[in-house]
């Protein structure tokens, strides 16, 4: 399977005459929908056919991010005010309740992800709420209770799974441990070891999602240097070994202001440190064509469980 290990984004609502050519003749990973593309179901789902047909791959990566709430990228088809904190909160004081109404509501909008033509929606957020977790997590967060963050993450992937979508737990090690949008800035977390992987790592942990992605985070105890997306270490000791993660990790926009460096640079850090996948989100035509021709083809992991990714959808 030859495909370049990026998952690229578009400008607007249809594919420019450029856009078509690298669709047609790159060959990215898969590609993410936002708010910018998407203004109606008709719309929508003939955008996404013409893609499909460019690339030549029937089965090829569709994202969304359509968390609910403040992170909806389908609000001009649907209302959405549900957040992943009211189904946490609701579950504190009934479990039943609050399963049969998540699962209820996952395979609704499922039924409209696949009716459209999405196959991957990047949920559950996994992040626990801290007192200093910055606003950008906010009600994205289940629960400041690990356990709480764990068991509905559970529930999310399987329900997900059932409907034949794949997901994307996010943002891992750990994003709620830090007071800093990373969108804007370099989080730094000063937190010891113990207390991560007690706290931050745990609801990670166990997880069957064939997707994450990775936290912009400076955990300054186990990296000083570099944020996780950057990070061997974290990569490799944390994400992978202690919490056990086996699936395709991606990084986290590397347009972002956490990542220091530029596109390109951030693109081979990233994939020299470990992940499998760089995300970008920008849809700058230049800057989409410059990255897919640096970037180098997915390896041999990253085919493999694609082509397992591939035979789940059918």
């Amino acid at each position: 399977m030859k495909r370049k290990a990026i998952i690229i984004s578009i400008k607007s609502y249809h594919l420019s005459i450029k856009e078509k050519k690298l669709l047609s003749n790159e060959k990215p990973w898969g590609l993410i929908l936002f708010r910018r593309n998407i203004k109606s179901l008709k719309q929508v789902k003939k955008l996404i056919n013409n893609i499909r047909k460019l690339t030549k791959e029937p089965n090829f990566p569709i994202l969304i991010d359509e968390e609910g709430a403040d992170v909806s990228r389908l609000n001009k088809i649907i209302d959405h005010d549900f957040s992943q904190k009211f189904l946490a909160d609701i579950y504190k004081i009934n479990k039943k309740l609050s399963l049969d109404y998540y699962k209820d509501y996952i395979n609704n909008l499922a039924y409209i992800l696949r009716k459209i033509g999405v196959n991957i929606n990047t949920v559950p957020v996994l992040d626990v709420l801290r007192k200093k977790t910055n606003k950008i997590i906010g009600n994205r967060s289940f629960s400041e209770d690990p356990d709480i963050v764990k068991i509905l993450g559970k529930i999310c992937v399987k329900q997900y799974e059932l409907n034949k979508l794949g997901t994307v737990i996010k943002h891992i090690p750990g994003h709620g441990c830090a007071s800093v949008d990373s969108h804007l800035s370099i989080p730094k977390v000063k937190l010891n070891y113990n207390e991560l992987v007690k706290t931050d790592f745990l609801p990670f942990k166990s997880n069957s999602s064939r997707f994450a992605m990775t936290a912009h985070v400076l955990y300054e105890k186990i990296d000083d240097k570099n944020v996780a997306t950057f990070s061997k270490k974290v990569i490799s000791k944390i994400i992978r070994r202690k919490i056990g993660f086996k699936g395709i990790l991606i990084s986290d926009d590397i347009s972002m202001k956490a990542l220091k460096y530029d596109l390109v640079t951030n693109a081979k850090r990233s994939l020299f440190a470990g992940c499998n996948l760089v995300l970008y989100c920008a849809g700058n035509y230049k800057d989409t064509y410059k990255l897919i021709k640096e970037v180098p083809f997915i390896d041999k992991f990253t085919a493999k469980k694609t082509s397992e990714f591939y035979k789940f959808l059918r």
